[in-house]
């Protein structure tokens, strides 16, 4: 028997190391192919993003126009007020009623709204009184319904505009009869049915303003306004804008819109500078 030389010796070593190799490589393979794929990761699902809140807008001049004239047309027709009346209530708004738009008033005026400017003083003085009503004027009738109202007229509704309208004499056609409006058909008023509801209504006492201005700074081209915030009412099982026809049903509905007043202020249009302003149980200028 021949024994295995050296050189055979490291041959048989190496092959079996390359066997080994050879054996562990494929072993790694067969692991490797025959392995589970790892589970991708379960998708995380977004947060929710909050849904924006609706921006309430506060109601204007143009806005309480529409819902009066809704409330009107419901109640010459024998309906129930729309839903955009009744949705109404609680709303805040800021309604702008122009006044004074044909100048100065003369010293004996019992214009509700007026205001004048002596020159030689620099002196501009203002008044505002508000309107009184009983609330049978509005159709309110019982002990549990409003028995007083407060507040104003809204002149010239059909106008959306919180400016006065444009001065200067329109011509009239020949043969053509001017008219003569039945007067006011609108109110924005303050209901009172307890003697603490009537501690908010002013009692008769007008806004008023006595003021120096130079005359280089004054300009009252545009008249003034009257600017009433606060909350339309939210009167229960009633519309906030209650209307009446004293007159029967060819007349053009008289309306109310109910409200809680908060604050009153008197501006200039041309400076927007506001001259004074009234809160709720406070008097600041």
């Amino acid at each position: 028997m021949q024994e295995p030389s050296v050189r055979t010796s490291r041959l048989a070593i190496a092959a079996g190391f390359a066997a080994i190799i050879a054996i562990g490589g494929s072993g790694f393979f067969l692991g490797r192919v025959t392995a589970p794929a790892p589970k991708a990761p379960a998708p995380v699902a977004p947060a929710p993003t909050p849904a924006p809140k609706p921006v309430v807008k506060t109601l204007e001049r143009g806005d309480l126009l529409v819902l009066a004239q809704q409330a009107a047309d419901a109640f010459a027709s024998g309906q129930a007020a729309p839903k955009a009346v009744t949705d109404a209530a609680g709303r805040a708004f800021d309604l702008t009623l122009p006044f004074g738009c044909g100048g100065p008033a003369d010293a004996d005026s019992g214009l509700p709204m007026r205001w004048s400017y002596d020159e030689g003083e620099q002196i501009l003085r203002i008044s505002v009184r508000s309107e009184t009503w009983k609330g049978g004027d509005w159709g309110s009738s019982g002990p549990t319904d409003a028995e007083v109202a407060e507040g104003f007229w809204i002149s010239r509704p059909w106008m959306s505009s919180p400016d006065c309208p444009l001065r200067g004499d329109r011509a009239m056609a020949r043969g053509v009869e001017p008219v003569t409006l039945p007067g006011q058909t609108l109110a924005i008023a303050q209901f009172a049915g307890n003697e603490a509801d009537r501690d908010l209504h002013r009692g008769g006492r007008p806004y008023e303003i006595v003021q120096r201005v130079p005359k280089e700074r004054f300009d009252g081209s545009r008249g003034f306004r009257l600017l009433v915030s606060g909350r339309i009412a939210s009167p229960g099982a009633s519309a906030p804008i209650r209307c009446v026809q004293p007159a029967g049903t060819e007349q053009r509905p008289i309306c109310a819109i109910d409200v809680r007043i908060e604050s009153v202020r008197i501006a200039n249009p041309v400076s927007g500078e506001t001259l004074a302003t009234w809160s709720t149980g406070r008097v600041g200028q």
